[in-house]
């Protein structure tokens, strides 16, 4: 795991390991700039007098999470064959996790209380005719997924040397995945040629069995209705199965194979009609990340799913956001990708509104006309030192305030509620995102799967503490 380095004018030099930035803390020759992610700023050197080498930002945009790597493009020419070999040295693994629901439910939840208002304590005209969208217009809740990217390529670029940027645009077809009637050579070589509809299926069943639930093993592709009983090859009548469990099904329908089973044969039923939310979300903000990629003035790399699936397949690199752009472009190589990942949970700034409702829209209750008590605010990153009582010890989360001083903290172990203020210790200000370090170690198995187990991490010079970062 790389600690971002800044010069004496907090201009971006090199990423370190770890163990450099301890010394040169010890030494007196750097200063703690930034807790999460860990960033140190030197006291005795300029940009200008170091040598710096290109770094790459990658971006697999998600729907829900997306996955971002700051990897090194490393050339060299084979003494054999006079080729250039390209090996890709991931710095950093950062995994962003979206809001997009939240907003999505808030604004669900504002209609209805406009709505009440509007048809039961008075009347006012609507006004939908009167307001129009820009071109380019998107929902705040993918807009949101647009802006939190952008956002996080921003910062990276001001913690490292960033020199070019990377993003995949691939794409979905919704229209294909619903309707079986394609033609012209089965819609240019096939469905989605392949790669889509596996990684849709794998997304969409969680890459298990759907009838045996075995997760460790090497998955077949299945049609939930046989095609000799008349089923299609549409996406929502195919699954993922065992060898096992596919050999044992053959040619039955899933009524009759399940037929002793009644709970998971209705649960398959129900996942097989699930939408396909998360694929119109890529769909819609694809191409608008590009495109503000694009204005960052730096070069930017366009790469397909295809390309990255099969580089994670030929290096055994697990199913992750972060190794997913970790794997992104040409490459022959790919190195220290076992390493902790920083995930970003975007959590907002708090809310303007400081009256709870009812679901009526009723006032139930008000909260702080102030967002900030005894120094602190909700979200903050503190250190709670207890050395007596029930609670004794300590602990490091994000806090949420009352005006009592009596603080909650979210920490590795949960919830620890009444804590007092005087107890706590400012460590980072709340950014709107919480943050928590986990460790990939893959298996055979979850190389196979694509799987990426983890385990949770303290912060680099903070061992004891608590483990989750909000």
């Amino acid at each position: 795991m790389a600690v971002f380095v800044l010069d004496k004018r907090k201009k971006p030099l090199m990423p370190c390991s770890e163990k450099r930035a301890r010394i040169l803390l010890e030494r007196g020759r750097a200063r703690v700039h930034r807790m999460v992610p860990f960033t140190i700023r030197l006291v005795d050197r300029l940009m200008e007098n170091s040598v710096l080498q290109p770094v790459r930002v990658a971006a697999a945009p998600g729907s829900k999470t997306t996955g971002l790597a700051l990897v090194q493009d490393v050339e060299a020419v084979d003494a054999i064959t006079g080729e250039v070999v390209r090996t890709v040295v991931v710095r950093m693994l950062l995994e962003l996790q979206h809001r997009g629901l939240a907003i999505r439910d808030a604004l669900t939840q504002r209609r209805g209380h406009r709505r009440f208002r509007r048809a039961r304590l008075r009347y006012r005209p609507a006004r939908f005719d009167n307001r129009t969208k820009p071109k380019g217009w998107l929902a705040p809740s993918l807009q949101h997924r647009v802006d939190t990217t952008l956002a996080w390529v921003a910062r990276l670029r001001r913690w490292a040397p960033v020199t070019s940027l990377s993003t995949m645009l691939h794409r979905f077809d919704t229209q294909l995945l619903q309707n079986p009637e394609i033609s012209g050579v089965e819609y240019q070589q096939g469905e989605l040629q392949g790669y889509e509809v596996r990684e849709y299926l794998l997304e969409k069943w969680g890459r298990k069995c759907a009838y045996c639930d075995a997760g460790h093993t090497s998955l077949t592709i299945d049609h939930i209705h046989p095609k000799s009983a008349g089923g299609s090859d549409r996406v929502s009548n195919l699954t993922l199965a065992c060898l096992s469990c596919n050999q044992h099904k053959s040619n039955r329908d899933v009524r009759v194979f399940l037929a002793h089973d009644p709970k998971r044969l209705a649960r398959i039923e129900a996942q097989r009609k699930a939408p396909l939310k998360d694929a119109a979300v890529i769909n819609s903000t694809r191409w608008a990340l590009f495109q503000l990629l694009k204005t960052t003035g730096l070069d930017v790399e366009v790469v397909s799913g295809g390309r990255t699936k099969w580089n994670r397949s030929r290096f055994g690199v697990p199913k992750a956001h972060g190794l997913d752009a970790a794997c992104m472009g040409r490459m022959d190589a790919v190195e220290r990708w076992i390493q902790p990942v920083l995930s970003i949970k975007a959590t907002g700034r708090g809310s303007y509104q400081r009256t709870r409702l009812t679901k009526h829209g009723f006032p139930r209750g008000y909260l702080m006309r102030s967002k900030s008590a005894f120094g602190f605010q909700t979200g903050d990153l503190v250190r709670a030192v207890i050395t007596t009582g029930k609670k004794a010890g300590t602990y490091l989360g994000r806090v949420a305030i009352r005006a009592s001083g009596s603080f909650n903290i979210q920490s590795s172990t949960g919830l620890v509620q009444s804590i007092h203020h005087r107890f706590c210790t400012l460590i980072q200000r709340a950014d709107g995102y919480g943050y928590s370090w986990t460790k990939i170690a893959p298996t055979k198995g979850d190389a196979v799967m694509g799987r990426s187990p983890t385990a949770a991490l303290s912060l680099p010079g903070h061992a004891g503490d608590s483990r989750v970062i909000g």
